[in-house]
């Protein structure tokens, strides 16, 4: 069962309603009860605050925010603070690390291969910022990354921002970077490639990292 990745694509999930089949299938992955699993969904607007989230890294208060539409939870992660909204593609991996590599060094260094293989199979040339967690490209940032980890089970984990409209980043300074500046897969592309592509990107984004996640972990995905 160990080797085995259990895939669920769920589309539009709330946040509140992730977070809870989160943490409810991390006491299953602790329990035995489930093999390793990969959540992928897409958000409604949403920012999150991890457990490194500085003041400086929200100008706007969280009422405010919610006025603007946007939700806003404190959560467990590690990390800032980071934005959720329609276009990214979301990934929660519940794993036993202990089946892999009881190392969260390693874990994180292991996500951001993930999503560098697949960006790599639509032309963009992805890699790591020295310093910082997440995936890069061309000096901008295309992925975030904070996880949780309880008994070596994970939960949280990545988002990719694929066809997400980027102006909301605007409302925080994410992941606490000063400065950064966000991209996403479409904005990446060249006009004739993403003409070529068209509205399958975001499916074909989805399965590219499904085969790279099961490639780098050393799983065999079920769908």
């Amino acid at each position: 069962m160990s080797r085995t990745l259990a895939v669920r694509n769920l589309g539009v999930v709330p946040y509140a309603d992730a977070l809870a089949l989160q943490r409810q299938l991390a006491e299953e992955r602790i329990a035995g009860r489930i093999p390793d699993t990969l959540l992928l969904l897409e958000h409604p607007s949403v920012i999150t605050l991890g457990r490194g989230t500085k003041a400086t890294s929200l100008p706007l208060d969280a009422d405010a925010l919610r006025r603007r539409g946007i939700e806003v939870f404190e959560i467990e992660r590690g990390g800032d603070v980071t934005y959720h909204g329609p276009g990214q593609l979301v990934g929660y991996p519940i794993l036993d690390l202990q089946q892999h590599k009881s190392d969260l060094h390693w874990y994180l260094r292991q996500i951001e291969e993930t999503l560098i293989v697949a960006l790599a199979g639509f032309g963009i040339v992805a890699g790591r910022n020295s310093g910082y967690t997440g995936v890069w490209t061309q000096g901008r940032k295309i992925a975030s990354i904070g996880i949780h980890v309880r008994q070596w089970v994970t939960w949280h984990g990545f988002a990719l921002n694929v066809t997400t409209e980027l102006s909301p980043f605007s409302l925080i300074v994410p992941c606490g970077i000063p400065d950064v500046v966000m991209t996403s897969v479409e904005r990446e592309l060249a006009d004739e490639a993403t003409r070529s592509v068209g509205a399958d990107l975001p499916a074909r984004v989805r399965d590219a990292v499904v085969r790279s996640f099961a490639l780098v972990f050393g799983l065999t995905a079920d769908s």
